[in-house]
């Protein structure tokens, strides 16, 4: 396939540039050019610490939101997005994201940690509203997941969760883009945003790109781009390790938090939080805790072979949540920042990205501001 940034007439002028060609950017970048948008998509590459190498391809709701209704709700309504965004991409790119919602699992290994899912549910239920969350004895689970361990008191299932390919979907959100006369433009480092009274210009090199609107959604890198254009995206790093077996018989139907069966038989286990800075290495104690309580919920993995172990970094924000920011000082340029790529692909692509091209942010984004995070006035 060729790209737009092969082209020898490659245009430099835009409505709408997104920096950051992960599954943030990238679902944002889709969402304005399928809405008709002259777009550019600017990515780094795997030069940077692309977060989607990493995803473990959850789209995930049942416990997305506690403490915080509107984080619940977006995820909701993304999952609820992500069946029409998914046959699109397949009809207009030939890419199947592999996108499956049979429902997802949390496990639990004990009666405290059924205990603790239960209260977790009934706060979200009290907070955000019925999602559809149930808790599930034993039994039910069993009947669920034939080979299932002893070690099993219950479950937590969301009939909204499902997963999908984090690459296919990102290959398939690239070239979408491309399919619909958006411009992508790899392999280049942002050095400097200006903004002017007409919009801003991008300089990567000796390039320079300009647009009306703009959209800062380059992860980690975010945190030095948007003071440029007087906005403040204040995120970390947080690793997470993952393991992949070789292609096993069917095991599971039903994606969970720490493990899912992917449509090629795969099996990816993982969900560590570590506190590393940017290192990106793996342990042998975390790989082998993941794999001890996995072995736990499916005892069939015991004989299973290790292919492939990474680790990668999570865009994090100090509380968790989502950032969705319009400068207050250069109007039209925007910030967007999350830790659930996959999961908030859907609303990123139909409906951020048509907000953004409108100009405003829509009022359900407001809890999402970097200013919830400045100290209150007066505060030491």
């Amino acid at each position: 396939m060729l790209l737009r940034s092969e082209y020898t007439d490659m245009p430099s002028s835009f409505d709408i540039i997104v920096i950051g060609g992960g599954l943030v950017g990238g679902a944002i970048a889709w969402g304005a050019a399928n809405a008709g948008a002259s777009t550019a998509l600017i990515d780094e590459g795997d030069l940077a610490f692309r977060a989607a190498r990493g995803n473990f391809g959850l789209v995930w709701v049942q416990s997305k939101g506690a403490g915080m209704p509107p984080y619940a709700h977006w995820t909701r309504r993304s999952a609820d997005l992500w069946p029409g965004l998914a046959a699109t991409l397949l009809e207009t790119t030939g890419t199947d994201v592999a996108l499956q919602q049979p429902g997802g699992l949390a496990f639990c290994l004990s009666e405290a940690e059924f205990a603790q899912r239960a209260a977790l549910v009934a706060r979200m239920h009290s907070e955000s509203g019925n999602a559809g969350t149930r808790m599930l004895q034993r039994s039910e689970v069993r009947a669920m997941v034939p080979g299932l361990g002893d070690s099993v008191v219950g479950a937590a299932f969301c009939p909204r969760d499902g997963h999908a390919s984090p690459l296919q979907s990102l290959r398939a959100l690239h070239t979408g883009i491309v399919n619909k006369s958006g411009t992508y433009l790899p392999g280049r480092t942002v050095d400097a945003i200006e903004p002017g009274p007409r919009g801003f210009t991008v300089r990567c090199g000796g390039e320079h790109f300009t647009a009306a609107k703009l959209v800062i959604a380059a992860g980690l890198g975010s945190r030095a781009l948007a003071p440029m254009v007087g906005l403040d995206m204040p995120v970390s790093p947080l690793r997470g390790q993952i393991l992949v077996t070789e292609r096993l018989r069917h095991l599971l139907d039903h994606p969970t938090h720490v493990m899912r069966q992917t449509h090629e038989g795969s099996v990816m286990l993982g969900d560590s939080q570590e506190d590393v800075g940017f290192d990106t290495s793996t342990s042998t104690k975390v790989i082998g805790e993941i794999a001890a309580r996995n072995v736990r919920v499916l005892p069939a993995l015991a004989d299973a072979r290790i292919v492939r172990i990474w680790g990668a970094l999570r865009v994090m924000s100090p509380d968790g949540f989502p950032i969705y920011d319009q400068s207050t000082r250069y109007p039209g340029a925007f910030a967007a920042t999350c830790h659930s790529g996959v999961t908030l692909a859907g609303a990123h692509a139909l409906a951020l990205a048509p907000a953004i091209l409108a100009g405003t942010l829509p009022d359900t984004l407001a809890a999402f501001s970097a200013s919830r995070f400045a100290a209150p006035e007066g505060a030491p």
